[in-house]
């Protein structure tokens, strides 16, 4: 099924696999801490580098900034050609991860991961992963994201944020 034919009814009647927090089992989707240099001046964190072609990043085609105030929750959306790529440069997000590629080993997987200034990290989100994230603590939160492709708002194929796996989002107290 393409990712354009897929409907609230048709997510709403799958039965997801929730995997563990932080714990990546998806298939094709990749995480990479970033290193940060630091020292009395300062900091500096790379967010990206052709070296890092050799591991399976992406040359981005199409670079830009999101802003997601505090405790919102931008999802749920997928693409059936473009690759997201992004890192957190301040604040803290949660990104929930659904794989809705039917040929895929790990179809119907949930991964959650959390992205942030404090932790830095590169995320690969491959086309037919459906994913959203939120914006954790108390401050917004900006995302670069490194696309594979320019912007199309055709490939863009949004859902609304509490049709399925509202119960992922985190907090959870306890």
């Amino acid at each position: 099924m393409k990712i354009s034919q897929i409907t609230v009814d048709w997510l709403q009647q799958q039965q997801f696999k929730v995997q563990k927090a932080d714990v990546l089992t998806i298939a094709d989707v990749y995480r990479k801490d970033l290193l940060v240099h630091l020292d009395g001046r300062g900091d500096v964190t790379e967010l990206w580098s052709e070296r890092w072609t050799d591991e399976g990043v992406i040359r981005p085609a199409h670079i830009y900034q999101s802003a997601t105030d505090a405790g919102v929750v931008k999802c749920w959306h997928a693409h059936q050609v473009h690759t997201d790529q992004f890192t957190v440069t301040r604040g803290k997000l949660q990104v929930s991860l659904v794989d809705l590629r039917e040929a895929s080993p790990t179809f119907l997987h949930v991964n959650t991961v959390f992205l942030g200034s404090t932790k830095p990290r590169y995320l690969r989100i491959p086309n037919g992963i459906m994913h959203g994230w939120k914006a954790l603590g108390n401050t917004e939160t900006l995302v670069v994201n490194l696309q594979s492709h320019v912007y199309d708002p055709a490939d863009e194929f949004k859902f609304p944020w509490d049709c399925v796996l509202s119960e992922v989002w985190q907090p959870v107290n306890g």
